[in-house]
């Protein structure tokens, strides 16, 4: 599916979230995978993320899902695929700062509404996704690499080593250097 030309003028209208620009085209960012009418009010993507389409449809054949805000289809986005949506976001960008605040934005909603719903849905808050996302890939990482213990902390997202064994131990019952080595010695025993 091939999308259209950022001209000035749309640029223009979607750092203004101009309503007159609605119907005239569509822009999905390609780093949330989430498309928008120019007039909605998210954060304002950067300009090489920015993908135009004439329509709605072109948008989601292009593999793009409606904005949870503006509801470029008309339609709104039901809850349990906007928590699937969610749920998404926080596989792609664990590795980053990821508040609430900033998830809210990536996934063009509220924060307040983001964490009730998705809380509603899932049974659990976006944090706590988030912690078991994280720990999923440090459990990985400690599995499959020989990364040191602040490096696997680091690239799972942890502000430090310390809070990140504190954590993991809380979360598992052993520190990340016990996971490691109960671990490398169950594969020599295989």
């Amino acid at each position: 599916m091939t999308h259209y030309r950022l001209s000035a003028k749309r640029w223009h209208a979607i750092q203004t979230n101009d309503h007159r620009a609605d119907g005239q085209f569509f822009y999905a960012v390609a780093s949330t995978g989430i498309f928008c009418r120019p007039s909605c009010a998210s954060r304002l993507p950067q300009r090489q993320n920015v993908r135009i389409f004439k329509t709605s449809a072109e948008a989601l054949a292009a593999g793009f899902r409606p904005c949870k805000h503006c509801t470029p289809t008309g339609q709104p986005l039901s809850d349990a695929a906007w928590s699937a949506e969610i749920k998404q976001i926080i596989e792609r960008h664990y590795a980053n700062e990821l508040n609430l605040n900033e998830l809210a934005q990536l996934a063009h909603g509220a924060p307040y509404y983001l964490h009730h719903k998705f809380t509603a849905v899932t049974g659990q808050t976006p944090q706590q996704y988030l912690t078991q996302v994280r720990l999923a890939h440090a459990r990985h990482f400690l599995t499959t690499t020989t990364l040191s213990i602040s490096t696997i902390a680091q690239r799972c997202g942890w502000p430090n080593a310390n809070y990140f064994s504190t954590l993991f131990k809380r979360k598992t019952g052993i520190s990340p250097r016990q996971y490691r080595e109960k671990k490398a010695t169950h594969a020599t025993h295989d």
